[in-house]
């Protein structure tokens, strides 16, 4: 404990030279570290061992102990001896730490709680990535993962209503941790640097086929995101890039009193208002289609910059309570998926028991198989948490032996910030470590 703290009140600059980072930035790193020391091995839908949650319980506390001294002055009634009410100030914990920190500790309990649900579960079992199973090769996105195996009937009735017990609950829990973090990011301050990096206008950062379709009269944001290509992580992160920062310029142009600056425009206020609420709800959508993207340009300049102890706090435990249960969700799919094609074997495995027990050539598949084939595919994990359906449409044509789970929606960018599952992709990396995050792209 005393080498941690000591690590916070140095910045993380151990030569003592007063060139470490501020200390919220400090505090925001080490719950990132401590969730990757934690979760990072947790590859299976399994309890906790013992040390490592007592470990987790023991430090969470330590760093958020911090928040019992973050207050703010409020009146409150006295009465005094002679029987007559006065009013003073005194001191409580500040609101938004107030209300946030129980709900993010309660959040932090039922993932855990989660977890440790599946101790007794027999139905299903792992095998491991390197053992001799032909099936660990459909999901070479996961390769690094053991590969879960269920009964050759399937799961029983029983198993499978706790298993989707536990997940619509997880997802309970990742909603809630991603509302939190959220709305803890858009209160933090939009630093100077970013804003001085902007274009000039609207139409520049988005671009011209983008910003038509913004300003048209008639508005589909699901017809906009149905037309850009969103078949890797980077395109999707650089179109919630472009539009946060359409976002804050059009907000600074509404703000701005100096007409005649470069800030100014022609654009009436009532039509910037109107476009600023349409950038908005394709940013909405985009989080909620692809909730494991990395954090936008503008995300990672607030932590950086932020100077704001509570709000440091409350960003970095929802989101590696955010982290956590988008893992544990997607390890419960892996197992509803194994289950899945069970029941519904893939249609190359029907073709090779046709061709050993007939000598007929294979059919092309019926309308009916072809339904099948479809409604399969189109079971997301966006499906699966009752976020949106429109990205069915374009994986119809998918081999259906396909991972059912393997792109996620749209392609690849379901690539959650990997603090919790594995040491490929993680928010350790993600914000340099024990580094500042100007080291993080």
């Amino acid at each position: 404990m005393k080498e941690r703290f000591a690590k916070l009140l140095l910045g993380e600059d151990m030569s003592g030279g007063g060139k470490g980072v501020s200390s919220a930035l400090a505090l925001s790193n080490a719950f990132t570290n401590l969730a990757a020391a934690v979760f990072g091995e947790q590859k299976r839908l399994e309890p906790m061992p013992p040390e490592r949650k007592a470990r987790w319980r023991k430090e969470i506390d330590w760093l958020l102990s911090v928040t019992d001294y973050i207050v703010e002055m409020v009146p409150v009634q006295q009465k005094n001896k002679d029987g007559s009410m006065m009013e003073v100030m005194t001191t409580r914990q500040r609101t938004d730490l107030h209300m946030n920190i129980p709900a993010l500790r309660k959040l932090d309990t039922m993932l855990i709680d989660s977890l440790d649900n599946f101790k007794d579960q027999t139905e299903f079992y792992y095998v491991s990535k390197d053992a001799d199973d032909p099936d660990n090769r459909k999901n070479d996105n996961k390769w690094w993962l053991p590969t879960p195996k269920v009964p050759p009937e399937g799961l029983s009735d029983a198993a499978r209503r706790f298993v989707q017990y536990q997940k619509d609950c997880v997802n309970q829990v990742l909603k809630a941790a991603m509302a939190i973090n959220a709305q803890t990011l858009s209160e933090m301050e939009i630093p100077e640097s970013y804003i001085e990096s902007l274009p000039k206008n609207g139409r520049s950062s988005l671009g011209d086929m983008i910003y038509r379709s913004i300003t048209e009269e008639f508005f589909d944001p699901d017809q906009l995101l149905a037309s850009m290509d969103m078949t890797s992580e980077h395109k999707i992160l650089d179109l919630k890039d472009r539009i946060e920062a359409s976002i804050v310029i059009w907000r600074r142009k509404m703000n701005q009193k100096d007409c005649k600056s470069a800030w100014g425009s022609a654009v009436s206020i009532e039509k910037r208002e109107l476009f600023e609420e349409r950038a908005e709800t394709i940013l909405l959508l985009l989080k909620h289609r692809f909730p494991g993207i990395p954090q936008s340009a503008l995300d990672i300049s607030k932590i950086q910059f932020n100077r704001d102890v509570g709000q440091a706090v409350l960003e970095s435990y929802s989101r590696i309570l955010e982290s956590l249960a988008f893992t544990v969700l997607s390890r419960i799919e892996d197992v509803l998926h194994a289950d899945f094609l069970t029941q519904n074997p893939p249609q190359s495995s029907r073709r090779s028991v046709s061709r050993n027990t007939t000598s007929k050539p294979d059919k092309s598949p019926t309308p009916k198989e072809e339904v099948e084939k479809g409604g399969s595919e189109t079971m997301t994990l966006s499906d699966f948490m009752g976020w949106s359906s429109d990205q069915g449409d374009s994986d119809t044509k998918r081999d259906p032996s396909d991972d059912l789970y393997n792109d996620m929606d749209n392609g690849k960018p379901q690539k959650l910030p990997d603090v919790v599952t594995d040491k490929k992709v993680s928010y350790l990396e993600t914000l340099g470590g024990m580094r500042s995050p100007t080291a993080r792209h």
